[in-house]
């Protein structure tokens, strides 16, 4: 059958229509394709925390409550009350539907895809100790990250042993008590068989008191896991507060990183305490009580009083205990600080039997005068309120 010029005209003009019609729906499929592929890729790479967390929840056995953000909000009526805040982010007060006070802590975008959020959970969430604060829940919806803990009202011991206006001091021998809770907490870290938590972040602000003013050792960001077998971990990066920070981590040669660290930690925490006053006051009025800590060591060893406003013969003589355990957990050398266990052993025991250590320091011997000054243009003085942070620096080799 022949066809009319008008039919194959007509075909000819579908067929010209066809094409790009098929060229089109082909790129809207494609381009669909890869925003579908784009969304899934965003989905896993948000929720991955949330399944590390999960993961690890399982595999130990541990679980604290998932809340939904919605429900993070409702329990601190929009965030309204906030009780502090860091370079982690900001902490919140709530209240769970049970009438319980909570403490929500809300991170802060961070730079390492939530880690320190892992970390905190990871290590947290399998302590169970009067003296560790306790992890309730998380909340985990995109960048949005909360850890729900549970409400102390007395705040962070640095209220109580640095003079603020309003603050009320408490009495040595409270501060005592304290001081042996916290190294209980401490030392609790270690006893896992399997797996030891190093916290890297001890100091006054991360210590937390109930209304009965027992210590809870708080903030866990910074927190590594390590196989007991293993005496000593490998960081990449120093991590922890200046002026709370062990030598080690800057020095590879005088020993490796371990819980020792921690000790030096709680040391310098310990002296803070006894002295109601922070290590380091480059504004003193002689060199020498620039580092509190040397000053202590040569009061002690010259067998002179600390005179100690307000203290009484037997707060006298539970603070030379404190301050000659507080420099041994400061020696240079992680060899020759002792172990938390032995560290509650001695603020347990009596002052008699303990002996001066030998003067602590800040750099390796090779680099100090015979006068015990130091031989280096890195002199600096540390500022203990810095903030608890991870520098990704090289670790020097001297």
């Amino acid at each position: 059958m022949k066809r009319s010029l008008l039919d194959y005209d007509g075909g000819e003009f579908i067929g010209q229509d066809i094409i790009p019609i098929f060229i089109a729906v082909r790129y809207l499929f494609g381009l669909s394709l890869l925003l579908v592929l784009f969304l899934y890729k965003w989905r896993r790479r948000h929720f991955s925390v949330y399944e590390n967390i999960e993961n690890f929840l399982l595999d130990n056995n541990i679980n604290p409550i998932r809340y939904e953000y919605k429900e993070v909000k409702k329990m601190t009526k929009g965030f309204k009350v906030k009780l502090g805040e860091g370079g982690f982010g900001s902490v919140y007060k709530g209240k769970l539907r049970s009438g319980l006070d909570v403490a929500v802590k809300m991170l802060s975008k961070s730079k390492d895809s939530g880690q320190d959020f892992v970390n905190e959970v990871a290590t947290i969430g399998r302590i169970h100790h009067v003296n560790v604060v306790g992890l309730i829940g998380y909340c985990v919806e995109g960048k949005k990250r909360g850890l729900i803990y549970e409400y102390m009202p007395n705040g962070s011991l640095d209220k109580y042993i640095f003079s603020k206006e309003g603050s009320v001091p408490l009495r040595y021998e409270k501060i005592y008590e304290i001081s042996i809770g916290i190294a209980h907490g401490i030392a609790y870290l270690y006893r896992d068989c399997d797996v030891q938590i190093l916290h890297f972040d001890i100091k006054p602000h991360n210590i937390l008191l109930d209304d009965n003013f027992i210590p809870k050792v708080s903030d866990f960001g910074l927190a590594r896991l390590y196989p007991t077998k293993d005496g000593s971990i490998i960081l990449t990066a120093i991590r922890g507060t200046l002026g709370y920070m062990a030598p080690e981590l800057f020095y590879k040669n005088i020993g490796g990183v371990s819980h020792k660290a921690d000790v030096y930690s709680f040391g310098m925490l310990l002296m803070e305490m006894t002295s109601r006053r922070k290590n380091s006051n480059p504004h003193a009025e002689h060199s020498s009580q620039h580092y509190f800590p040397f000053w202590i060591h040569d009061q002690l060893k010259e067998d002179k009083d600390i005179d100690m406003e307000g203290a009484s013969e037997m707060d006298k003589i539970l603070m030379k205990k404190m301050f000659i355990i507080a420099l041994w957990c400061i020696q240079f050398k992680p060899s020759d600080r002792p172990s938390m266990n032995k560290v509650v052993e001695m603020l347990k025991g009596k002052v008699e039997s303990l002996n001066i250590p030998p003067k602590p320091s800040f750099y390796p011997h090779e680099m100090l005068e015979n006068d015990g000054t130091i031989n280096s243009p890195r002199t600096s003085w540390i500022d203990s309120n810095s903030s608890s942070m991870i520098v990704d620096i090289k670790i020097p080799n001297h």
